[in-house]
């Protein structure tokens, strides 16, 4: 069992979700299947995975639709505050599904500058009950100042890139003062260079689990939500169990340490996503 927190909007949010980037075809439903078997509560999607509706087959397939949370993503070309309830619309059919339970803005796009009305837009879907939390995918602290201050809604959720090259220290800070629950998208960096980090092989070691999983578990004893992505149903019970050992306060600050600065090209200032 994946424990949850409690989201600023009261909804019960696990600690662990599956991330389902290039999960497609049939494999990838089933994978998906796999992974809620295994499970996990939380799916993540988006637009441009280009795979809503293999997620809801899976969720279809489950028998439990009402245990899971689907995450699904506005992209950078439908914003704006109609665009943004078209798309909406456009993924409940894809998936299937009468309620988005996660709703996030993939990328601010600030050259655009429509993340303000996009976000205005989520909110109303929510009070309609097409969607149940509203978050943001890739926002810096002045982008969730300005969507709070311009719209009275804090965003459930800020899913950003976080990993132990990256940790993202001042930004998980003022999620906590704010209350917005911290998601990290690729957690296991560049896996192979990763895992073969000596701390990460001596944290590992000393709790007798996979390097994987000490670093999954960093993730969780931060305040954040990790979304590894894995179609072996091995691999995807190991990335789960990572619930019955507890990092040092020193071996979590270690990890941390190995912090470099961004892997991809994900700078929200001037990344651009469409």
């Amino acid at each position: 069992m994946i424990p949850t927190v409690t989201l600023n909007d009261g909804t019960a949010f696990p600690e662990l979700g599956f991330g389902t980037f290039k999960l497609r075809g049939e494999d990838g439903t089933a994978a998906i299947v796999s992974a809620i078997e295994n499970g996990y509560r939380l799916l993540d999607s988006a637009v441009n995975y280009q795979n809503e509706p293999e997620v809801g087959e899976a969720v279809r397939r489950s028998g439990i639709r009402d245990q899971l949370i689907v995450t699904t993503k506005v992209p950078g070309r439908e914003h704006g505050y109609d665009e943004t309830m078209q798309s909406a619309h456009a993924s409940l059919e894809r998936l299937g599904l009468d309620r988005i339970d996660l709703y996030l803005i993939h990328w601010p796009n600030p050259s655009v500058n429509r993340y303000v009305d996009t976000f205005q837009a989520m909110i109303d879907l929510q009070k309609d009950g097409k969607v149940g939390s509203v978050g943001v995918s890739n926002f810096t602290e002045a982008m969730l100042t300005r969507l709070i201050d311009e719209t009275g809604v804090t965003p459930a959720v800020n899913q950003v890139e976080l990993h132990p090259y990256f940790p993202q220290g001042d930004l998980r800070a003022f999620h906590t003062q704010h209350g917005i629950r911290t998601e990290s998208w690729s957690p296991l960096g560049r896996r192979g260079e990763l895992l073969a980090e000596p701390v990460i092989e001596q944290v590992a070691a000393a709790h007798g689990v996979t390097p994987t999983q000490a670093v999954l578990r960093w993730h969780t004893q931060l305040g954040s939500t990790p979304i590894p992505k894995s179609a072996d149903s091995g691999r995807q019970v190991e990335n789960a169990d990572i619930f019955g050992f507890t990092l040092t306060d020193a071996e979590v600050s270690a990890i941390s340490g190995l912090e470099r600065g961004r892997l991809w090209d994900g700078d929200p200032d001037t990344h651009e996503e469409m």
